[in-house]
């Protein structure tokens, strides 16, 4: 089932969006996917990715913010039940095709995004030309260079803690999510050069890599090196 927003007005149900393109954009300018008229709403305000069968909210620097569950939010990973106030607003967000993940299929899932996607976090895309942002959009949806670009990297991560201790995980996607939806998530990105990591903020303790937060800008893993995401903590091995 597609995940959904539920907008509300004052109690009152408006209508429902399914979230089925990669980027919904929310905000007072008609241009926008889901347009919210009122004056307490930036012209952009914020943007649901849509990643796998995950949803990741973005408030776009707006000037009332954008809200979750009562708290106020730059980055969320958005679970089922989570409702998001935009000025008077509600937005309940429904994904009944993740309720009933445990935590270790939650640790083990993972999706193909592609490489400085939007909102994600690592290599700034600031920086970079409409047509090379295009050319590695292009890349990115091709099987076969995304086998080239990692077939030199033999990674896995060795949990070390929980009911799975010792177990590998092989890192062979070309981007690996570690984490619960609505908390904390750190992702794994393979390149050509070796495995990067970064932070994906949620609520709780934010992912660590040897013993140091992880901030917004990705970090490239060496072998030996320890991750903590959540209550796992794992070894990174590369050859």
């Amino acid at each position: 089932m597609q995940p959904k927003l539920i907008l509300s007005l004052s109690g009152e149900v408006l209508k429902e969006i399914d979230l089925n393109q990669e980027i919904t954009t929310i905000g007072r300018k008609a241009v926008n996917d889901i347009h919210l008229d009122n004056l307490a709403v930036s012209g952009s305000h914020a943007k649901v990715l849509l990643l796998g069968g995950d949803c990741f909210l973005e408030d776009l620097e707006s000037t009332n913010g954008t809200y979750v569950n009562g708290d106020r939010i730059t980055k969320h990973v958005l679970k089922h039940g989570d409702n998001i106030a935009i000025g008077k607003h509600e937005l309940l967000y429904q994904n009944e095709a993740a309720i009933g993940a445990d935590d270790e299929e939650d640790f083990e899932k993972t999706m193909i995004l592609k490489p400085y996607a939007a909102g994600m976090g690592g290599e700034s895309i600031e920086a970079k030309s409409e047509e090379k942002l295009k050319e590695e959009s292009e890349d990115s949806s091709q099987p076969e260079k995304q086998e080239e670009a990692s077939s030199g990297i033999n990674a896995a991560l060795q949990l070390l803690s929980g009911a799975n201790v010792g177990k590998r995980l092989s890192l062979t996607k070309p981007l690996t999510r570690l984490g619960k939806p609505g908390a904390q998530v750190a992702a794994i990105q393979m390149r050509p050069n070796g495995c990067y990591v970064f932070n994906i903020p949620g609520s709780g303790k934010a992912p660590s890599l040897n013993g140091k937060d992880l901030g917004a800008k990705a970090v490239m893993l060496k072998d030996g090196d320890l991750l903590e995401v959540g209550s796992v903590r794992m070894k990174y091995h590369q050859t």
